[in-house]
């Protein structure tokens, strides 16, 4: 229902104002309007005001206030990895937070603990050999980490050992039609 409907609703039991013709009915019409974009600019600022519903603007916001960007651009995935980047603080750093923070901010990356002292391992187990955008996805992980914690990184690649786990015979493969490129995706680091 639009305002003015509404303004004409609550005059018309009082039966003294002419609400469809006249100046009285294009009056409220005018004012009607008004409120009508008043009511949609509000509706904007309280969707985009909250990590959970905003759409643009308000991640945007977000954003402007972090040093580095979520690395997804699908809007669900954008507004888990701003809410994991809001929740770093002085207590993320047991390793189930800080793996939370890695996954939230879209980062396909595991981090464990090596059993040296200081030094932590960083995986990234559906990815063969060096992700796309490496750098980038480095600097996100070290701007996580305790800064006092040597990171090291462990890329895995597709061994023949992986392949005879995965298939029998190589028959298998050539009846499959796989490429290289498919066994990748196909073989996971275990």
């Amino acid at each position: 229902m639009s305002y003015a409907e509404a303004l004409k609703g609550l005059l018309r039991p009082l039966g003294v104002y002419q609400l469809e013709r006249g100046f009285g009915a294009g009056e409220l019409v005018g004012a009607g309007t008004a409120l009508d974009g008043c009511g949609a600019a509000l509706d904007r600022v309280e969707r985009e005001m909250l990590l959970t519903t905003a759409q643009d603007t308000g991640l945007e916001a977000v954003e402007e206030l972090l040093v580095r960007r979520p690395v997804t651009t699908s809007l669900e995935r954008r507004r888990a990895a701003l809410a994991a980047l809001l929740r770093i603080g002085g207590d993320s750093f047991t390793l189930t937070a800080i793996n939370d923070n890695l996954s939230g901010c879209g980062l396909n990356a595991v981090a464990s603990e090596t059993g040296r002292p200081g030094y932590v391992e960083v995986r990234f187990p559906d990815v063969p050999g060096i992700p796309d955008g490496f750098e980038e996805l480095r600097q996100i992980i070290e701007d996580i980490l305790p800064c006092h914690l040597e990171i090291e990184y462990v890329f895995w690649y597709v061994t023949w050992e992986r392949l005879e786990r995965l298939f029998n015979t190589w028959g298998d493969i050539e009846a499959g039609d796989y490429t290289w490129e498919t066994l990748e995706t196909l073989v996971r680091d275990t």
